[in-house]
């Protein structure tokens, strides 16, 4: 959840048309009604995304199920993404030279 925090003040909050639903906690040991929600959420695995309307429906399920779930908007979702490609992009390999400047010249 703190890396929720971290990426939510990167985007100005906004209503949404579309939710995007993490599941961020385990299933084993919740009670029969949050495993039936998150089932209907389609919410089966730990760290699943789906996207779903912003319906009172939905929130209303969400509202359940809230402390095994992290709720972003479309913009919090795209910000996040792009942070994480950026991590992952390829950087330029470290090269390092292991002789000395002065004794490469003197084999010359």
């Amino acid at each position: 959840m703190n890396a929720f925090k971290a990426y939510k003040a990167c985007v100005p909050v906004a209503w949404s048309p579309n939710l995007y639903i993490t599941l961020v906690r385990g299933i084993p040991g919740t009670r029969r009604l949050h495993r039936r929600t998150l089932e209907a959420l389609r919410l089966g695995k730990c760290n699943r995304t789906v996207m779903r309307w912003n319906t009172p429906t939905v929130r209303g399920m969400l509202q359940q199920v809230k402390r095994l779930v992290v709720i972003e908007t479309e913009e919090m979702y795209k910000a996040r993404k792009q942070q994480e490609e950026a991590h992952r992009a390829l950087r330029p390999p470290l090269v390092i030279n292991h002789q000395p400047a002065s004794s490469t010249a003197t084999l010359q």
